[in-house]
Formats: structure tokens, C-alpha cells, sequence
């Protein structure tokens, strides 16, 4: 009989590197959902108010966005593998600085370690999606299409797991149980991990100097700016508004109000694995078909917003109407972002891929930077049928940018 070990090897290379990767992304994917519902509905406990625990996510997403403007050269200066490790291992601190006594747990203290966390997560980010850009064989629009919603899409739907493995966590193990439970986690996969994955994926032959993050591509810059609006809008009413609203408004419990935003994820996961089925991106001008996609799709995704705002405007059911409303949003959102990490792929360069992607995601997390803070303070001042306005604007600004992409590569 062979052996788990042998039937990897035997896979072609590709292949097996793939699996590599994603299987490091999922691990990770699975404590960056679930310390983010712990952390909410901990602090939502103790009494923060909506701006409050908006603001223990700022240094979060603040991180995100240098780290993301960085870490696409240190991938291509030192290597993809070495940044996937680098993120799996500052995740585990930062998951053990949590374990502290209450005492300790300040406002500063949990932005730190919420600090370290985002940089870990865009590292572990930036690094498994380049790395499938450098798998796939050039050319190959449709299968680098496909591995790139597989892996998108998996790692949301794990993300929404996340979610509710962290309340599941916080009502059995309590929060400092929950977060060393889960820096273990990741420990056995990063030592997997270690022994499975190739060096040198990534790594550029020229050592790039580091004013190369800053994209020349036009293509790049405006669908970097695309993604700011589109993931602003989602976080807008995703961080702090939604949550909550249904814990705090409705009465909805933390496994309640975890399990929501758990399976909203795990849909919106699997609907963006499902993508390249209801987008269509043949070998001849996929890049023109991409752009009127994102076009076309983002301005169905503005709708879905109005419409929620409109049944909350008029009084209908609240909860049929937010759940049934998010769950359209989820969908058409799903589409959106599966075409968008494709075309970023697409615009990339192929020497020095983990440049352009990095500065890519870069602008993804500003935009959930500002969508996070938004997100409190729309809320607080402005409440559910404005927080969902705000977003509706974000969303339609971002189709509008889909429209200037180049049908061609720069």
C-alpha cells in the first residue's frame, strides 16, 4: 500500500506545491477568522463601544497595508517560502501575547498584538497567491483562473469557519484558552510546512530595488484602486456595524452572531470557488472579457446594499431582511473578488510577480483600513441603514474604476 507521503510525491511538482501552500494558507486562514471574532465579542462584553473596538483593528489593517507594500519585495528579494513561514510564525506571537491576564489586555496592548497579526496575515497572503502565479504555466489563463478561486475561495470559506470556531472557543476553552489552542494550531502546521515546501519560489534572479514596489503598470494602479473601494465597502458594515448590530440590537447570542458571520463567509467562499463558472474567460482576450466582468458585476453588487437599506427604511422584518440582503451581497461580492485576484495575476509581471501583487493587496488593505474605521463610526453616529448607504457608495465607485482597466497587459 502506498503511503500519504508517497502518493504527494508522486504528484506532479506543481501540483504538489500547490497543496503545499494552500494547505499552509487554510491553517493559517482558520485563527486569523477566529481571533477576529474573539476579539470582538470579548471586548464587545467588556463594554467597548462600536468606535472602540473599531479602533483595536486600525493597527491590524494599518500593518496590512506596509506590509503589503514590503512584503512583495522581501518575497522577491528573498524568497516566497521564507515570507509564508515568516507570517505563520508572527501569528504565533502574536496569539500567545493574548494568553496575558485581563490586567494586561489595554486598548494599546491588543492594537500590538491585532498589529502583529495583520502583518502576519498579509505576508501568508501576498506569499500563497504568488506562489500559484509562478505555478501555473504562462499562458494558461483559465487554469490559473480556476487554482486561484480554488484557493480564494477555500481560504474565505475557512475564514468563515474561523468565525465560528473563535466563539466556539470563547463560550468553551475563554479567550486566553482559545488563543493558545490555536498558536498550537499553526505550530504543527508551520513545521509541516517547513519540510514540504521548496525554496526559492519567488525569489528574483535581479535583486529589485525596493522603489520597485511602487507599480508602473496601469493596469496594477487601477485595479489597485478598484479593490480599495470594493473591500472598503465590504468591511464598512462586516467589522464592527453587522456583528454588533445582532448581538447588541437584535439579542442574538456570540454563537448566534458567530455562526452568521461564519456561514456569510463559508458562502461567499464557495461561491467565489464557483466564479470561473459564471464567468467565462476563454484563452482568446480574456483580460477585455475580465475588465467588463468586474464592471458589470460590481455595479450588481451596488444594489444589494440599497436594497437592504431601503427594507430597513421601510420597516420590514429586520432580521429576514439583513440575512437575506447579506446573503446576495455575499454572492455577487464572491464574483467580484474571485475576477479581481485573477486580473491582478493577469496585469502581474512574470519576473518579480510578488512586487505587483504585493502593492495589489497593499491597496486591499488600506481600503479595509478605512472601511474598518468607517465601519465604527457610521454605525455610531449613523446606524445600520447609513452604514449600509456608505458602503453602497464604495461599491459603486469601485465598478466605475473597473471600467479604466487596460485590455491589455502594460
Amino acid at each position: 500500500m502506498v503511503s500519504r507521503t508517497g502518493m504527494l510525491k508522486a504528484l506532479p511538482e506543481p501540483v504538489r506545491q500547490y497543496m503545499v501552500v494552500t494547505m499552509a494558507y487554510w491553517s493559517f486562514t482558520i485563527t486569523d477568522g477566529a481571533l477576529r471574532m474573539l476579539v470582538l465579542l470579548y471586548f464587545h462584553q467588556l463594554g467597548y463601544t462600536p468606535v472602540e473596538l473599531a479602533l483595536l483593528f486600525v493597527l491590524y489593517e494599518l500593518c496590512g497595508v506596509v506590509c503589503n507594500l514590503v512584503g512583495g519585495w522581501l518575497g522577491a528579494r528573498f524568497g516566497l517560502h521564507r515570507t509564508l513561514f515568516a507570517g505563520m510564525l508572527l501569528q504565533i506571537v502574536a496569539l500567545l501575547m493574548l494568553t496575558v491576564p485581563d490586567v494586561w489586555l489595554s486598548v494599546v496592548y491588543v492594537m500590538l498584538a491585532q498589529g502583529l497579526s495583520g502583518i502576519a496575515k498579509d505576508l501568508n497572503k501576498m506569499s500563497a497567491k504568488s506562489s500559484v502565479k509562478l505555478l501555473v504555466p504562462a499562458g494558461q489563463s483559465g487554469q490559473l483562473f480556476r487554482w486561484v478561486a480554488a484557493l480564494t475561495g477555500s481560504k474565505n470559506a475557512l475564514k468563515g469557519v474561523g468565525f465560528f470556531v473563535g466563539s466556539l472557543l470563547l463560550a468553551t476553552l475563554g479567550f486566553r484558552g482559545g488563543m493558545l489552542a490555536m498558536a498550537l494550531w499553526i505550530a504543527f502546521f508551520l513545521v509541516l510546512s517547513l519540510y514540504w515546501l521548496r525554496t526559492g519560489i519567488g525569489q528574483s534572479r535581479v535583486k529589485a530595488p525596493f522603489l520597485e514596489v511602487l507599480s508602473k503598470s496601469r493596469g496594477v494602479n487601477v485595479l489597485s484602486a478598484a479593490r480599495f473601494f470594493l473591500f472598503g465597502a465590504r468591511d464598512i458594515w462586516f467589522v464592527v456595524a453587522v456583528p454588533v448590530f445582532l448581538y447588541g440590537v437584535l439579542g442574538w447570542s456570540h454563537i448566534q452572531t458567530g455562526t452568521f458571520m461564519a456561514l456569510w463567509v463559508i458562502g461567499y467562499g464557495a461561491a467565489q470557488a464557483f466564479a470561473p463558472a459564471l464567468v467565462r474567460l476563454g484563452p482568446d482576450d480574456a483580460l477585455r472579457k475580465g475588465r467588463s466582468a468586474v464592471a458589470l458585476w460590481g455595479l450588481l453588487l451596488a444594489g444589494s446594499p440599497l436594497l437592504i437599506a431601503l427594507a430597513l427604511h421601510q420597516a420590514w422584518p429586520v432580521g429576514p431582511s439583513l440575512v437575506i440582503g447579506l446573503a446576495i451581497f455575499g454572492i455577487l461580492f464572491a464574483v467580484n473578488s474571485a475576477v479581481h485576484s485573477w486580473l491582478i495575476l493577469e496585469y502581474a509581471r512574470d519576473e518579480g510577480a510578488a512586487l505587483d501583487v504585493g502593492f495589489y493587496y497593499m491597496a486591499n488593505a488600506a481600503g479595509r483600513l478605512v472601511g474598518t474605521l468607517l465601519s465604527g463610526l457610521s454605525f455610531q453616529l449613523y446606524g445600520m441603514t447609513g452604514t449600509l448607504l456608505v458602503a453602497a457608495g464604495f461599491v459603486g465607485v469601485a465598478a466605475l474604476l473597473a471600467l479604466a482597466l487596460p485590455a491589455s497587459r502594460d
